[in-house]
């Protein structure tokens, strides 16, 4: 599978999360407050809820509904109740483009 483009890099809104569908796959998308982006899997593995609805801290994303966090970097949780991480994959900027590749899990 090929990296597919996102959005533009100015469209993300630095410490917001946005969610994108890629072949099927829910992935939140972070820019944070040091202009890195990062992509993880969008659902919480404590419950099924949209991470992408929830709140970036430092470099992490918070589920809104239960309080875990996740690291955008390795996709572990910091916090519980979850336990289990997410995925996290590969982020390229290309001529001022994100594009991310699914197929490309970094970390689980």
């Amino acid at each position: 599978m090929a990296a597919t483009k996102i959005c533009g890099f100015d469209e993300l809104e630095p410490n917001q999360a946005i969610k994108v569908e890629i072949d099927g796959i829910p992935i939140a998308v972070v820019r944070d407050m040091n202009g890195d982006v990062f992509a993880i899997g969008d659902t919480c593995t404590h419950g099924d809820i949209s991470l992408s609805e929830g709140f970036v801290e430092g470099d992490t994303l918070e589920c809104w509904a239960h309080g875990s966090m996740f690291s955008l970097k390795t996709g572990k949780p910091i916090t519980l109740p979850a336990y289990d991480p997410v995925p996290v994959y590969q982020v390229s900027l290309v001529d001022g483009d994100v594009y991310i590749d699914p197929s490309v899990i970094l970390a689980v």
